[in-house]
């Protein structure tokens, strides 16, 4: 291989000498890129204003462009986290120059793609986006995926699930059950999901975060409702490197108080004649963050792209194949003493909220009843299972006379399993042993097996929450024509998709010690064998043992428009019509009396009555769906660094899955009237403002969320359909002096519950988990020979919010902090440590009671931040 490229340079060389008289007339630019800090900068993208020609700096920052006239040329050089800059140059024969890049740490320069008609800086656009680096990344230091939302403006994500399964929302717009239902997840301008909050089946499990990213994408609001379907809150959007500069990476990461250890790569390299590539990916192995007693985060992902460029667009195919097992994590018990106003919350002497999780090396084998009756076993160390394989495209031509037209496809192929305890219920060994009818109970396996346990002692009742993820394949197609009319641009476009829902709910009953460091199954007599006293969740009125299969297929036509008043102020109005055709069956439990599940002859304590499907009595999903999505705004330049921008929108979210199983779908398929999607209106206001060495973004927003969904409850699931309403301010901003750097945001959310037409008595109050404030910040400071190092801290907070919205019991704010170090040993190479949460602070994200008995110790279910975690990683960059 070294031979063929040593070929391959002495021939260019020879060529180019041959070639000197031709071009004797002719001038050229020899130059280096740097940072303020005099940093060389590889990878940074120069062009000649007005010509077809570039270029991008090499490893050493060097580039070269020939066959220019002599006199004057115009140098445009761009590169991700630094201000795009313009200098004239002089061209007389050979010439040399220097260009230096200003760090932008928010980027408003930068040419944002996410949910906006036509491609624009961020000060341009009459939206509110940001962007996140693959540096700011890795100095949040997050342990999983959904935790880099966090480090998003206006965005609350409860990411306190594990790798996926994250409960995410912007700017008020509620999380009323779970995952991410008005806004959407996408990859490379696609959507991973049609629905970004299938139960069990979240969009953010089928995503991972890696080195093949260049950086991530989010809008809040604005045109995302007309742009992409079912997105009306706005588009977080994995944007992937793509090779057309040179370079790679490998970088090993290691758990220094935790077990994991995680491997990642990347590189991409043109291969000639307007044709690069870029591959990459990584592996992980480890317990993880919390004591589960068994490795259970095991897997990884390989992803890869091919561009070819041609003088008038370029063809782009992508491929991505994920294969994982991650430990989803649930609820937990803690202690709640004090108040419903001012609780204190605090670990259980077994069982620390901080590390500790219910999942046990005790408990990994899971008999069950498969969807069509067979007999199927799964493990719990499954926890998320994605298995998901990617294929798609994407095409950019200019096609004359002003007509422009683009192309993104992609099939993905989802399936997998969930799987994961929870606790439905906590409560005395003695108090399961009387509602048993049984002296009492007796551990099932481990060290103290056959033993008595003591009456006093703390026990869960285990809902084991495994699904079957069938089949979640999807396809989109988003095909755009466009065409600039002088000062106005056009754009039409045609989405099409399809999402294939099927997905098998085949639930456990077990008891199980209250205990972290793998706790042990408990039997209650001859009611259960190895722990399991019910095939089913009769606690919950075996509510939950079911199958559907469910398919969706969306159109949506679209048009915007964009046009352009003045050099300072720009319009932009887009109208999107989305209509759906859903068909399938569905069915429930049915209870089978004295089944043999496990066969072994005899019909034991749980087999006397088992929750099967019902496949007898399966019923028909057959309806449509239609909404209208609007949005219009403008920008207005109030100076070079300054603008103003407005915009109202409306869009519409179909519901999917959370529809079944209730009154929702009629017996002849069709859907109630008016439940089949739910619609947002929002308006918002900003204020951007970039000055030499800070930035200031202030967003004032709006919205009324109608909402059809499901949840929880005591008592098994609970149906919610309601109105909320939201205002706030969102603050972003950064500030940089000399080798000193801040950037941050602060959003203030005031929400309610303006209407509920099941449970009109929380009318008026706050929607759960809403807090008044959310924020985070990062403060870094660069050190040593020309600032190759760096220290700093990043913090996230949030003020205090209701655990429920009878708004009660109070999840307190809290704060926690991130310190992080980067040491450069050598040229490319660099080791990093990074602590999460360095002060083992409680933060409470969710809770499952609404209230607590005051003035004495109580047991809730809730979720936990993680406590402190430390990673070692070593990156070679080359």
């Amino acid at each position: 291989m070294r031979t063929k490229l040593l070929f391959q340079k002495v021939a260019f060389l020879f060529l180019c000498f041959c070639s000197l008289p031709i071009f004797a007339q002719s001038g050229s630019i020899e130059g280096v890129v740097k940072d303020n800090a005099g940093n060389v900068l590889p990878g940074v993208n120069i062009v000649v204003e007005g010509t077809s020609k570039g270029t991008s700096s090499d490893m050493d920052g060097v580039f070269q462009l020939s066959g220019l006239e002599n006199g004057n040329v115009t140098l445009v050089a761009s590169y991700i986290g630094y201000k795009s800059k313009k200098q004239v140059v002089t061209v007389s024969g050979a010439t040399k120059t220097e260009v230096i890049l200003v760090e932008d740490a928010t980027q408003l320069e930068d040419v944002v793609v996410t949910g906006v008609i036509n491609p624009r800086s961020k000060l341009q656009s009459s939206v509110s986006i940001s962007s996140v680096s693959t540096a700011q990344i890795e100095q949040a230091a997050p342990r999983a995926t959904a935790e880099i939302f966090r480090s998003i403006p206006g965005i609350k994500s409860e990411s306190t699930g594990g790798e996926g399964n994250a409960n995410i929302t912007i700017r008020g717009i509620p999380v009323a059950s779970g995952g991410a239902k008005f806004l959407q997840i996408h990859e490379d301008g696609l959507p991973v999901m049609q629905f970004g909050d299938v139960a069990f089946g979240n969009a953010d499990i089928f995503v991972r975060a890696d080195q093949t990213i260049s950086r991530i994408e989010a809008i809040r609001g604005g045109s995302a409702s007309t742009l992409a379907s079912n997105s009306p809150a706005g588009i977080i959007n994995f944007i992937s490197k793509n090779g057309k500069t040179e370079g790679g990476s490998l970088m090993q990461s290691f758990g220094v108080d935790f077990d994991n250890y995680r491997t990642d790569f990347e590189y991409g390299s043109p291969i000639g004649n307007g044709l690069f590539f870029h591959v990459g990916g990584f592996y992980r192995q480890g317990e993880g963050p919390r004591n589960a007693g068994y490795t259970a985060n095991v897997g990884g992902q390989l992803k890869a792209n091919i561009t070819k460029e041609f003088e008038n667009g370029f063809v782009r195919l992508y491929f991505k194949h994920l294969n994982d097992r991650a430990i989803g994590y649930l609820p937990m018990p803690v202690r709640v003493s004090g108040t419903n106003s001012n609780p204190n919350w605090s670990s259980l002497p077994n069982f620390d909220i901080l590390s500790d999780t219910q999942h046990s090396a005790l408990f990994l084998d899971n008999l069950t009843v498969g969807q069509d009756g067979q007999r199927r076993r799964s493990n719990m160390a499954d926890g998320m299972r994605p298995m998901a394989t990617s294929f798609g495209g994407e095409l950019s031509f200019d096609i004359g006379n002003g007509w422009k037209i683009e192309d993104r496809f992609r099939q993905n192929f989802h399936r997998g399993r969930f799987v994961s305890p929870f606790p439905a219920q906590v409560q005395t060994a003695a108090d399961f042993a009387t509602e048993f009818g049984v002296p009492n109970l007796t551990y099932a396996n481990g060290a103290q097996a056959g033993t008595n346990v003591n009456g006093n002692d703390l026990v869960m009742r285990i809902h084991t929450f495994d699904t079957e993820i069938n089949n979640f394949n999807n396809f989109t197609n988003d095909l755009k024509l466009s065409k600039k009319f002088g000062d106005f641009d056009l754009t039409l476009g045609y989405y099409k998709a399809y999402q294939t829902l099927s997905m098998s709910w085949l639930w456990n009953s077990y008891l199980m010690e209250v205990k972290g460091d793998n706790a042990a199954l408990l039997n209650a007599g001859p009611n259960s064998v190895n722990g399991l006293y019910a095939y089913g969740v009769p606690f919950w009125g075996n509510c939950c043992t079911r199958n559907y299969d469910t398919n969706y297929d969306i159109t949506a036509p679209y048009i915007a428009g964009q046009y352009k008043f003045s050099d300072k102020f720009n319009v932009d109005v887009s109208l999107r019509f989305d209509n759906g055709k859903v068909r399938g069956t569905y069915a429930g439990a049915v209870q089978s009396t004295n089944l043999d599940v496990d066969n072994n002859g005899t019909i034991e304590g749980p087999e006397a009555s088992v929750s099967v499907v019902d496949n007898a009595n399966r019923l028909p999903v057959n309806y449509d769906f239609d909404y209208v999505s609007y949005s219009f705004g403008g920008n207005y330049m109030l100076a070079e660094n300054q603008s103003l921008f407005a915009r109202y929108s409306r869009g519409g979210r179909a519901n999917a899955d959370r529809l079944l199983f209730g009154a929702n779908i009629l017996p002849s398929g069709a859907a109630v009237s008016g439940l089949s999607a739910d619609m947002v209106n929002q308006a918002e206001v900003g204020y951007k403002r970039r000055g030499t060495n800070h930035t200031f973004y202030a967003t004032g927003f709006y919205a009324l969320t109608s909402e059809q969904n499901w949840d929880f409850a005591p008592a098994g699931i609970r149906q919610i359909q309601r109105e909320y309403t939201a205002y706030g301010l969102e603050l972003e901003g950064s500030y940089t002096l000399s080798k000193f750097n801040f950037n941050g945001s602060v959003t203030w959310t005031k929400a309610e519950i303006s209407k509920d037409v099941i449970n009109p008595a929380v009318e008026g109050n706050t929607p759960r988990r809403q807090a008044d404030f959310i924020y985070n910040a990062i403060a870094a400071y660069k050190f040593g020979a020309d600032g190759k190092h760096n220290v700093g801290v990043s913090f996230i907070g949030t003020t205090k919010s209701f655990a429920q919205d009878n708004n009660e019991l109070v999840m307190p704010g809290y704060v926690y902090f991130n310190p992080f170090v980067n040491i450069e040993l050598t040229k490319g190479l660099t080791a990093s440590l990074n602590v999460n949460n360095v002060f083992d602070t409680i933060g409470i994200t969710e809770v499952e009671e609404g209230s607590i008995v005051e003035n004495t110790d109580n047991i809730v279910r809730a979720r936990s931040i993680n406590g402190r975690t430390t990673s070692l990683t070593l990156s070679y960059r080359f």
